[in-house]
């Protein structure tokens, strides 16, 4: 039996505000094949997943929280218990508008390279409305700021 334990993962700590702890995938304690699974951690007022895309089809499921979603020329209101589809290639972003942490999970299939993490550790982040199509109206702006 493989178990994943978040409690003995350090995961990485993100400019954008959040902490991500991988739990399922390539070089991650349950080595799937076809998927990845991870634990996320939005702090309030503003931690964020940047405006970003994949080419992989993803769920995001808020467990607490409430976030703004923008995904395409879509912005909605999540809160805790609300799952979202994110289709392949489509730009999306994920921030913390409440007063207090935010918790989420992402699953990713199929199993691949997501480059926006190494991106925002660079400080290499395409820019929304600049490098990639923009965010939504009123949207939260994206979070580029460089470690």
């Amino acid at each position: 039996m493989i178990i994943s334990d978040l409690s003995r993962i350090a995961g990485r700590r993100f400019p954008a505000r959040r902490w991500s702890r991988g739990l399922v995938g390539k070089g991650l304690p349950i080595e799937a094949t076809n998927f990845a699974m991870g634990y996320v951690v939005l702090e309030p007022k503003g931690g964020q997943v940047s405006w970003h895309n994949q080419k992989q089809e993803e769920v995001y499921f808020l467990i607490q929280g409430t976030c703004e979603m923008c995904l395409g020329e879509e912005r909605q209101i999540l809160t805790g218990g609300q799952a979202v589809y994110i289709p392949p290639t489509i730009y999306h972003q994920l921030t913390n508008v409440g007063d207090e942490p935010a918790i989420m999970l992402y699953i990713f299939s199929p199993l691949g390279y997501v480059a926006h993490p190494d991106q925002e550790m660079a400080g290499t982040l395409p820019r929304a409305g600049i490098d990639v199509p923009p965010l939504p109206a009123g949207a939260w702006p994206q979070s580029t700021g460089k470690p």
